[in-house]
C-alpha cells in the first residue's frame, strides 16, 4: 500500500510558523470509488483542516438514512467539508471554514454530536438547559443502542459524500 504523500515545515496559515504538515493520500472507498483524503496539521497551534474528495466527478446529492437497529450505526459515512449532516430534532451540522471533512461511520457521527452536548450540558448556566442536554444525550445513547429510530440526512452540493448502504435513499440535491 502506497504511503501518503507529506510535507513538513509549512508555514501554518494561522500561527505562521513552519510547523504545518500536509497530507495527501489516494484510497479506494468500496461502493464510493478513489478518494483523496488531505489534511494540514500544525504541531505549534494545533490547527488542523481534513478533507475528502472523490476523484470522480459527482452530483449534487442528498442521502436519507433511517437508523433502526444498532447494528446501523456501523454504516460507513463519507463526508467532505462542504455537506451539511442533519439529525432531524437533534442536530444540523453545517458546513462553513472550520468545517472538515471525513471517513466515519454512523456511530462516529453521533459522537461527534454527543461531545458537543456534553460540552453544552457542562457549560449551561441556566438548569433548563442543563436538563435539555441530559435529555437529549439520553435520547442519542438509545438511538446508539437500536431502540430509537432515527434519521440522518447528508446534503452536499459537490457530491463527494455518501452514506455507504443499500438502505440508503439517494436523491439529486437540488440547488
Amino acid at each position: 500500500m502506497p504511503k501518503p504523500e507529506t510535507l513538513e515545515g509549512q508555514p501554518c496559515p494561522m500561527c505562521k510558523q513552519k510547523t504545518l504538515t500536509l497530507m495527501e493520500e489516494d484510497i479506494e472507498v468500496p461502493y464510493f470509488g478513489k478518494t483523496s483524503l488531505f489534511s494540514m496539521s500544525c504541531s505549534n497551534c494545533k490547527f488542523h483542516k481534513a478533507d475528502v474528495e472523490c476523484l470522480e466527478q459527482r452530483e449534487p446529492c442528498r442521502y436519507t438514512f433511517e437508523i433502526a437497529k444498532e447494528e446501523d450505526i456501523k454504516i460507513r459515512v463519507v463526508k467532505s467539508s462542504e455537506a451539511t449532516v442533519k439529525i432531524p430534532h437533534i442536530t444540523t451540522i453545517t458546513p462553513g471554514p472550520a468545517s472538515n471533512g471525513y471517513i466515519t461511520n454512523i456511530e462516529g457521527i453521533f459522537n461527534r454530536v454527543k461531545k458537543e452536548v456534553e460540552v453544552a450540558r457542562d457549560t449551561a448556566e441556566d438548569d433548563e438547559d442543563k436538563q435539555k442536554a441530559k435529555n437529549l444525550l439520553k435520547k442519542i445513547t438509545k438511538i446508539m443502542w437500536g431502540q430509537l429510530s432515527q434519521k440522518i440526512i447528508i446534503e452536499d452540493p459537490s457530491g463527494n459524500s455518501a452514506i455507504i448502504s443499500d438502505k440508503a435513499v439517494v436523491e439529486k440535491l437540488k440547488k
